[in-house]
This record gives structure tokens, sequence and C-alpha cells, in this order.
């Protein structure tokens, strides 16, 4: 399989060692059907609504302790945006936020607004609490596109699109990177939860055939001091050691306070994308910090990738407010794909001459046509393309991509995908 450069106009190359699927070229999209955020023909502003609205929310906690505004006030950017711009295929997009305040009832709050509202779409918002929300977007035949996949029902309901493979992609693909890296010996620093659970499942599928010894760091949710969990991760520091970490951004942030005191001279350290990101490796000392060298898997190419040019325009744009949203952040770059896939999707029901609703956004999704935005490999949830797993078989972007820690910013460790998902299914890694 071939590898390309990465470009606003291209796919994200796929690794060449993965030969699962061919991958056709994204350029066919971009010229069949123009970014949502380039000129449009369709005319002013005020020409933007004479088809009527097209109302979408975006929903993420703020105010709390897993706060991610920039995913709300990305989509609004990107509201504002369009709107400027001659709106979406002739429709004014109305953008509506809300703050889930990380919280059962904050989520089922902001379902129900959407559903009030009548959002043909809830895109790419970030809630754990999935069993709350998705009840309420299901009864009122609401597709949640690009959720950040941090529940099981976002794998799960038939109404469900996530754009990436949420944490279980995530913990198998550090396993991968950290058996290539020639670890000997791997800790795994996890929330001690029911979800931290299933992560230990899935990073024992990537290591086993490796037989690569597995220790489980059970660490709290929430903590000021991990010198006990990062004692217990680091063991014997020895040669062939290796510590990944899974916990989010601020907990992460703490547990490398204690790592970085302790100074192991041969344990390396890894971690996946939302618990390491790059303003966690600037606020941990960059190039000097424990994080030099660290190894990272994530959905997407790193943020210095110009498959984010277009985020970064917008993001530069006066149409933020003159708030700063962080392009590095995954919920941030998880919102611009979901929105993407909206643009993709209304451009597609328009040239068939369908009305964009609910459920022709929903049935288009579900007719088994690839929707191919050029930012990751196409995406497809029809029933063939479905991962054959009782728990999750709405996780269909199975790829994810490994970065290192180099000169203090994270870099490409190598070019393209990789396709995990013998991980997920507990298979046998390809030949």
């Amino acid at each position: 399989m071939t590898s390309r450069r990465d470009s606003p106009q291209e796919r994200p190359p796929i690794a060449r060692r993965q030969r699962r699927r061919p991958i056709a070229a994204a350029a066919t999209a971009a010229v069949l059907f123009p970014t949502l955020f380039s000129a449009s023909a369709c005319g002013g502003p005020a020409d933007a609504s004479t088809s009527g609205d097209l109302t979408v929310m975006t929903w993420a906690p703020s105010g709390t302790g897993t706060d991610r505004p920039g995913m709300t006030e990305l989509a609004e950017a990107i509201g504002k945006d369009v709107n400027l711009k001659g709106g979406l295929n002739g429709h004014r997009l109305r953008v509506l936020t809300c703050n889930e305040h990380n919280s059962a009832e904050g989520a089922k709050a902001c379902a129900q607004q959407a559903a009030d509202a009548k959002a043909v779409a809830v895109i790419g918002s970030y809630s754990q609490y999935g069993d709350d929300f998705m009840p309420v977007l299901e009864r009122a035949g609401i597709p949640l596109i690009g959720g950040y996949g941090l529940s099981q029902p976002e794998f799960s309901s038939p109404l469900s699109y996530p754009v990436d493979g949420g944490m279980p992609a995530l913990i198998g693909g550090s396993g991968r990177q950290l058996v290539e890296a020639g670890c000997k010996a791997i800790s795994l620093v996890r929330p001690d939860t029911p979800s931290g659970d299933n992560l230990l499942g899935y990073l024992a599928t990537a290591l086993k055939p490796a037989g690569i010894k597995l220790l489980d760091v059970k660490a709290p949710e929430q903590s000021t001091d991990y010198a006990q969990v990062a004692r217990k991760a680091i063991g014997k520091d020895e040669p062939g050691n290796c510590v990944t970490s899974a916990l989010a951004a601020q907990p992460t942030g703490n547990l490398l306070d204690s790592y970085r005191r302790l100074a192991p001279k041969n344990t390396r350290i890894a971690s996946v994308i939302g618990s390491v990101q790059q303003s966690v490796v600037d606020a941990t000392g960059g190039d000097s910090g424990p994080l030099a060298g660290a190894m990272v898997t994530s959905w997407y190419p790193p943020e210095s990738a110009k498959t984010w040019d277009g985020l970064r325009a917008v993001v530069r744009a006066d149409t933020t407010g003159g708030r700063t949203i962080d392009v590095s952040d995954p919920g941030v770059q998880t919102t611009w794909v979901s929105y993407e896939v909206f643009r993709v999707l209304a451009e597609k029901l328009t040239a068939a001459g369908k009305e964009i609703t609910s459920k022709s956004v929903a049935a288009l999704l579900d007719s088994g046509e690839s929707i191919d935005v050029g930012l990751v490999p196409p995406l497809n949830w029809g029933p063939t393309n479905m991962l054959p797993s009782t728990e999750s078989p709405r996780l269909v972007n199975t790829w994810i991509t490994y970065q290192v820690v180099k000169g203090g910013r994270m870099t490409q460790q190598q070019n393209g995908f990789v396709d995990i998902r013998w991980v997920l299914t507990k298979g046998r890694p390809p030949a």
C-alpha cells in the first residue's frame, strides 16, 4: 500500500505495513464538494436563510475539572464562518451550544435542548454520560455525529456515528506502539473505574502476541499526588521497562510531576491523546520535562500537519470572538472532523435533491456510502462495515497514528495511519 504526503486535499497516508484495505484518493471529495469553509457561490449572509435554517448542537463541560471549552467555541466559530460565506447549500447554519456540566443531568438536559430545537444532528460533543443522553436523542431521532467516544452507547447506539475509535483504539494502539519500541514490560496507569477495566483488556490483547508482561496500576481519577502510583508503575526501572498513562490531561500532568521527581533512568513513558497533548507537553517542561521522547498514540496526525490548515484558518479568523482555541486539543480536532462529515452529508443530500433533516442525515449515514473528508480514512457505518463486536459495533474508525515528543513538540513517529482492527476484535495481528 502506498503512502502519500499529508495535505488539505489528500487524506493522511496509511502506514505501509497495514494492508487490510486500500484507500481511494480523498481528492475526489474535495473536487465534488468544496470545503465548507471556502468561499461560497450562494451569496452573502442574507441569502443563507432562503431555504430555512439548519439547526445543530455541540455540547461539552465547562466550569468543571474536565472542561472542553474549545469544542463549543469552535462550533460557534464554524457557524459564523459558514454563514459569513453564504451558508451551507443555501441554508443558514444555526449552531447551538450547551454546557454539559460533566454530569448525567447536564448531559440529559443538553440532549433535550437539542430535541426541543429540532436539531438535525448533534455534532462533535463531549460527555461520559451516554447512558443518559443517547436515549433522549434516540427518542427524538437525532443522530450524534462524532461524539468524543467516552461512553459505551456512543459505540452501540444505532443513532451514533463516532468519527474516531475512542479510548479502545487509543489504548490498543499504544500497546502496539510500545511493542514496536522494544518494551519488555509495560505498566498501564489507568482510572480505577469500569471503563478503566475495559482498557486493560484492550491493552492485554495488543501485547499478547509479543508475550510482554503487563502490570495493571489503578489510579484515582483525580488527585494532586500520584507518587505511590508512579513508584508502582516504574517498578525496578530496568531497561525495556515502559509506562503508559490513560488518565485525563490534568491527572496525567499531576502524575508526571510525581514521575519527574522519581527520575527513572531506564523507564520509557508513553500515553494517549487526550491524556497528553501539546499543552501538557508545554506545561511539564517541553523538551526538558518528563515527556521528552515520550510515545503518544492519537486518532489523528499531529497539530503541525497540513491536515489542520482549514481548522487553523477558522481559529485565526474574527469568528472566534478573540477567544484562543487550542488546535492541538483532540476535542477541538474531533469537532472539526465531525463538522466536516456533516458538510459532506449536506452536500450529498442536496445533490440528490433531498431535504436535510435528522431522518435523511441518518439514512445516508446508514446507507453504506463512505464519507470521505480527507482528514481520516473514509468512514462507513453501513452494516457490512460494522465492527464484529456486541459492545462496540459502531466503532468503524479503527485507524490510529503514532507520535513522539521531539524537540518539545508532538511530531509524527511514522507517516500514515495504522489499522488496529484486529486488536479491537481480539483477533490475530496481520501477517
